[in-house]
């Protein structure tokens, strides 16, 4: 039976890891406060030199390893974040380290990882096939398992996040952190209570992976899916922190896609931070729900920043779109001298540039004498791109507008 985990564990663990992972700032934010009607405070745990609050737990293991364990060498199995922070660590502290990886870990994650002086091995698609495969090499060669959430030291010096959290902002009323496997929110779930038996704690999954929803709230749901949120994408969270959370924690939530790239944008926006989908999924909660957090002080943890560059750069074209300021259009036309620069000339009258145009003559059901063009544009907002449809129309051209949900 494990040791019960405690407060005075995770205040031994800021101890211990003291002076060598960083102490994120937590600030307000004024805009986010005034969109979702409520007091909001980030924790920007992207600040960590591995950009992830990884880092906490992950050195509070190693710390506490005996020489012996230390030759031996450490493994772990993890999407990203869990794997950078014991590679960069276990290199600090001279531990040799191999990494297990999904072979969908975006590649910013490997490289990383791999920079950091740890052997990488891909395997399985998620991270359940990472993890099992991780098992079977440390009792092969005798490595020291380091679990990613599983493991009292391991959610203890996650814990640390919630106990400066709570240092810098006492009074703070409700809590909203992401879960995963579990162990950021079991520790600060620890912290928290320890700090504040009134405070409300709730728990954030992606709607695509709701494996802690289910377990304990007895619910089968489908879980599977491309999210965004890869880093909490778990289909079999930990035991001990299930435990912990179904203890502690006062409900979990879910997201959609759409809520946390919406975040993701907001963030880079507004805040001008840079936060990957996990990292993202407290906010994404609080900006679709805000009328349940209405005039009070929320805390949420930006719990990780290692996104791949082209795929955030989709998500902030993606947000243009749903604000309405990037469209693609289709235009019907007769395919006659003239009508491409009819079209044109109402774009430059409504101030609208176009990115990109396509001519369809086989490919549609329009009469043959007829062109369908596809253009994609840009505007400054939403109501320049109404102008320009409600000109065209007005000519005489069929449009259609194409979006995304």
């Amino acid at each position: 039976m494990e040791r019960e985990i405690t407060v005075e564990d995770v205040r031994a663990a800021a101890a211990r890891i003291e002076g060598h992972v960083v102490k994120t700032p937590m600030a307000k934010s004024r805009t986010l406060s005034e969109l979702i009607g409520a007091e909001v405070w980030l924790k920007f745990e992207n600040y960590q030199f591995t950009a992830a609050y990884k880092e906490r737990g992950a050195l509070n293991k190693l710390c506490q390893l005996t020489e012996e364990e230390k030759k031996r060498g450490v493994i772990a199995a993890s999407a990203g974040n869990h794997a950078q922070a014991v590679a960069y660590h276990g290199a600090r502290l001279g531990i040799p380290v191999t990494i297990v990886m999904p072979t969908a870990t975006p590649t910013i994650k490997v490289e990383q990882t791999e920079g950091h002086g740890a052997t990488v091995v891909l395997e399985g698609k998620v991270f359940d096939d990472a993890y099992a495969h991780a098992q079977a090499l440390a009792d092969e060669k005798g490595y020291v398992f380091v679990h990613p959430f599983d493991d009292p030291d391991v959610i203890a010096g996650q814990g640390t996040v919630g106990l400066e959290m709570l240092a810098k902002v006492p009074d703070l009323d409700v809590l909203v952190v992401p879960i995963g496997g579990g162990g950021l929110m079991s520790g600060i779930a620890i912290a928290a209570r320890a700090a504040n038996p009134d405070i409300e704690i709730v728990g954030v999954e992606a709607a695509m992976f709701p494996a802690m929803k289910n377990i304990l709230e007895g619910k089968t749901s489908v879980m599977g899916g491309d999210t965004l949120a890869e880093g909490i994408a778990v289909k079999e969270p930990g035991r001990i922190t299930r435990a912990i959370i179904g203890k502690l924690v006062d409900r979990i939530e879910l997201v959609e896609e759409a809520a946390i790239e919406h975040a993701v944008a907001l963030l880079v926006g507004i805040e001008k931070t840079v936060v990957e989908g996990a990292g993202a999924a407290g906010l994404a909660h609080l900006l679709a729900d805000p009328q349940a957090y209405a005039g009070k002080k929320v805390g949420t943890v930006l719990c990780g920043g290692n996104i791949d560059p082209h795929l955030l750069s989709n998500v902030l074209v993606r947000e243009l779109v749903r604000a309405g300021r990037i469209a693609r259009l289709k235009i019907e036309a007769e395919d006659r001298p003239g009508a491409l620069a009819a079209i044109t000339a109402k774009f430059q009258e409504c101030r609208v540039n176009i990115i990109e145009t396509n001519h369809h003559r086989v490919f549609t059901a329009l009469p043959a004498k007829d062109t369908l063009i596809e253009v994609e544009c840009e505007a400054r907002d939403a109501a320049a791109i109404d102008g320009l449809i409600e000109a065209l129309e007005g000519c005489g051209f069929k449009v259609r507008r194409e979006a995304i949900v």
